[in-house]
């Protein structure tokens, strides 16, 4: 399977965006998918993840309330909408999955990553 984020840019401060991610090759079908975002000189962290069937999400507390992640998986597609979106949420922002039904934070728990979409939010 190879994951591609795509629909990253540069927005300001308060506005909005939505990143995509395709999946390729065999279906993520009972695979969890997580994004995560990397700034310039900081670890990579995570951001959200949505299990298989969608009914259990997770939100990192910096994004709860402004981001939404969604899947779906009849068109091997995950989704995260980001609103309010602040100069602190400039990133390079990576879609993954792994294996099983657990929604875990961290990134050496999924197997799989996306070549990442760059985010700029200005000020």
């Amino acid at each position: 399977v190879q994951l591609q984020a795509f629909g990253g840019g540069l927005v300001q401060a308060g506005g909005s965006l939505r990143l995509s991610c395709a999946a390729s090759g065999r279906s993520f079908g009972g695979y969890t998918m997580g994004w995560f975002r990397q700034a310039p000189g900081k670890e990579r962290e995570f951001v959200a993840g949505i299990s298989w069937i969608g009914t259990i999400i997770y939100y990192a507390d910096s994004v709860r309330g402004r981001f939404i992640i969604s899947r779906d998986n009849a068109k091997n597609m995950v989704y995260l909408q980001m609103n309010s979106l602040k100069p602190e949420d400039t990133a390079v922002y990576y879609c993954a999955r792994r294996s099983g039904q657990e929604v875990l934070t961290t990134p050496s728990a999924y197997t799989n990553w996306g070549q990442g979409t760059q985010v700029t939010v200005s000020s």
